[in-house]
Formats: C-alpha cells, structure tokens, sequence
C-alpha cells in the first residue's frame, strides 16, 4: 500500500466511522469517540483500501512468525467485510487465501458450527485472525479459541485499529502477534484524551 493509499483510507475512516461521541464499548468501558470500522469496510473504496493493507498486515505477521498464513477471517459482525476483502485482494494478487467466519454462538440449526466457509479450511492450518477494533482483545480471544478448537493454528492478528487500551498486550501474551493499521493518535482527539 503506497503512503498515499494510506492517508485516504484514514480519510475514509475519519469521515465514515468515526464519531465523537460518549459510547459504552464491547468491553464495558466508557469512551468518548467511537470507531465504527464496518461503515468504511462496507464502502466500495474503503473495501478495496481495507483489502490492500490488511493482506499488507498478513505478510508482515507471515514475516514476524516465518509461517505462511492459508485464510484470514475473524469473529462476526465487524471481521465479515475485512475477510472477504482480504481474500478477494489476495484472488487478484495470485494467491489462494480463503475467508472464514467465527460465530459467536454455534448455529442452532444443521452443523451447529463456530466456524462459516470450513469446507475451505482443514486441520493444521495456519490463520490469521482479523479484527476492525482492538480495544481489550477479548472478542479476538475468544475468536482464536474457537479456531483453535477446529484444529486451526492462529498465526496472529491484522487489525484496521489498536485503540491502544491494552489490547495488543493481551493478543500479543496469549502468542498473537498483532499489526495495526492506525492507533488511536491516528484520528481526532480532544482534551478528554
């Protein structure tokens, strides 16, 4: 991804996903902005930026492990766009790297599966797992769990942003490498920072 690329996907991200406003976040805690990264990610443009510098962050997490990744995806709702994009964009670079998506509870009905797009995947490969937000890294753990539970070896985590509350220090203690597109200083701040 050139450095021009990558000040227009920040653009994308400031103008389309971030607010500042006070939310309460996935973990409980009080923020005064939020980032709402499936606003971008669902944007033609964003997609296609998205695709390019996350598959920008497997390569740097194959480089960092010396594992081949062999499909990226993530827990739903915020991983399903980012899966899709990186797998499209790794299609048109030449490369066979599979979506998947971790459910967050196991489907009621037919295969009662964790994990969609399996029939792509077999025991013993190596995945990356991909994550819009990192706030505390819990969702991503609990995605990791239930890959490694399907005989998958997680080899890290492409996230879009490291809100630089802890997250990364949690992925990264449980063995997950993590690359981060931006980090909080990134985006618009104000005196409540």
């Amino acid at each position: 991804m050139t450095p021009a690329d990558r000040e227009r996907l920040r653009a994308l991200l400031i103008e389309l996903s971030y607010a500042r406003r006070p939310v309460r976040l996935a973990s409980g805690a009080e923020s005064t902005f939020y980032i709402d990264c499936k606003q971008t990610a669902l944007h033609p443009e964003g997609a296609a930026l998205l695709g390019e510098a996350l598959l920008d962050a497997v390569r740097a997490i194959e480089a960092r492990t010396g594992r081949v990744a062999e499909a990226a995806g993530g827990m739903t709702l915020g991983a399903d766009p980012l899966a899709t994009a990186v797998s499209l964009t790794a299609h048109f670079a030449g490369r066979f790297l599979p979506a998947f998506i971790v459910r967050k509870e196991s489907k009621r009905h037919g295969t009662r599966q964790f994990i969609e797009g399996d029939r792509n995947l077999t025991a013993g490969m190596s995945v990356v797992l991909l994550e819009d937000v990192v706030t505390t890294g819990g969702s991503t753990l609990r995605a990791a769990e239930r890959v490694r539970e399907a005989g998958l070896v997680p080899l890290g985590v492409a996230c879009i942003v490291d809100r630089g509350a802890g997250g990364v220090a949690a992925l990264e203690a449980d063995g997950l490498p993590v690359e981060a597109l931006f980090g909080r200083a990134d985006f618009p701040a104000d005196d409540a920072d």
